[in-house]
This record gives structure tokens, C-alpha cells and sequence, in this order.
């Protein structure tokens, strides 16, 4: 799973989240900060309103949490999500012995981005692309 300081960096970078099921987050309260919830149609849902987009917990565990503000939430992406958005940058996910390598190919130049999970590496090089195109 991506890191909680990759996916504050990518969201300061721009990243927006639409939120769909399956898409996991934490919230930014101290009593939830080992916490992971996922978004699922059943337990957590999206709701749009005219003042902004919330998470609904519906009859979940989590029965103290009615709703949260999306801004409140922070996405960790899935690697799929993280290589879909790398979109035609993206050449090669590598294993080495220690650690992954993701391979793009930005502007005509060729990077590499390392780190021991896969999930980082790609968030990684979605950082950068982020940073070159805004």
C-alpha cells in the first residue's frame, strides 16, 4: 500500500480524487491515524451536495462517523490506479533484489524511480509527472 507521505504529496501536487469503491483513505484525526477505510457502496459511500462531497459511513463499525468531508480524507491510491494515471509515460515496472523500479518516459526523457514497494515507486514517478505538468 502506498505511504501516508506519498500520498500527502501527491495530493499537494494536485492529485484529485474521485472517490470510487474500492478506493482505500485515512482520515486526518489522531484517533484514526493507524486506520485505513475503503470505499464501498454497502458500508462507505460518496455523496455529492451542493456544499461539497462527503463519505457516508453507512451502519459500518465505525459508528461514531457519521460523515467526513472529502477534504478531510486522504487517498492512498492502488498501484493500478498510480500506473493508469502514469498513462503513456509509463514503460516498465522492474523487480530487483532489494527494491521495484518504475521506468517512464517524460518529455523524451528516460527516469527510474526506486523504492521497496511497488505501490511507492509508482507514486514516485506520478509525483514528478505532476510537478512537470503544473
Amino acid at each position: 500500500m502506498i505511504s501516508t507521505e506519498l500520498a500527502e504529496a501527491l495530493r499537494d501536487a494536485g492529485l484529485e480524487w474521485h472517490p470510487r469503491s474500492g478506493d482505500r483513505f485515512q482520515l486526518h484525526e489522531p484517533e484514526f491515524e493507524a486506520d485505513v477505510f475503503t470505499v464501498s457502496e454497502m458500508t462507505i459511500e460518496p455523496r455529492e451536495y451542493p456544499t461539497g462531497r462527503i463519505l457516508a459511513f453507512n451502519g459500518t463499525t465505525e459508528w461514531a462517523l457519521d460523515s467526513v468531508a472529502l477534504e478531510d480524507a486522504l487517498w492512498l491510491p492502488h498501484e493500478s490506479q498510480l500506473r493508469e494515471m502514469l498513462g503513456g509515460a509509463f514503460r516498465a515496472l522492474r523487480r530487483l533484489p532489494d527494491t521495484y523500479e518504475v521506468e517512464t518516459v517524460l518529455a523524451g526523457e528516460r527516469r527510474v524511480f526506486e523504492f521497496p514497494e511497488p505501490a511507492d515507486a509508482y507514486a514516485l514517478a506520478l509525483l514528478e509527472l505532476l510537478r512537470r505538468i503544473s
